[in-house]
């Protein structure tokens, strides 16, 4: 197994993650999927100082991650993914890959445009992701909302039907 955990985060790797979650996973890699950053050298070049310490470090976008997915490239490795969407792990589980637990970390917030569920403090559920999520949960994800590795995990379940 390759895939250890997920975490939705908006702003991918920053302190919290570097900090806080990637030592918790423990994993030798931890893994961006993100089109734009990893097109944007700067925004790539930023994300990569703060590279956890004794860990490999992927920004690569969806295609390439899916692809080297696929191809057994990270089958020798422990991972930990980070995405902004959950669209990006189900294509993942829907490719094959398990992922024991996804974490609903921080979101970017609601807009007039986008109707949904409040998930906690930090996080939001957009309606049009809902049946992304039950399709996770399906598929034996743990998935939970979660801020910090402190906070007590709460199932996803309990702000929408699963």
């Amino acid at each position: 197994m390759s895939i250890v955990a997920g975490r939705i985060d908006y702003r991918l790797l920053h302190g919290i993650v570097q900090s806080f979650w990637c030592p918790t996973y423990a994993t030798k890699r931890t893994m961006i999927i993100d089109d734009a950053v990893a097109n944007d050298e700067v925004r790539k070049a930023a994300m990569k100082m703060s590279k956890p310490s004794g860990q490999a470090l992927s920004i690569i976008n969806h295609e390439t991650a899916y692809t080297n997915f696929k191809a057994g490239k990270y089958d020798g490795h422990t991972v930990f993914v980070i995405a902004r969407d959950p669209q990006t792990f189900l294509d993942l589980i829907e490719q094959g890959q398990k992922v024991p637990v996804l974490t609903l970390g921080l979101t970017e917030l609601p807009t007039d445009d986008t109707p949904g569920v409040q998930a906690g403090r930090r996080a939001f559920i957009k309606e049009e992701d809902i049946p992304v999520y039950q399709k996770i949960a399906a598929a034996g994800t743990r998935v939970e909302v979660r801020y910090m590795t402190t906070d007590k995990p709460v199932p996803i379940s309990e702000y929408i039907p699963m």
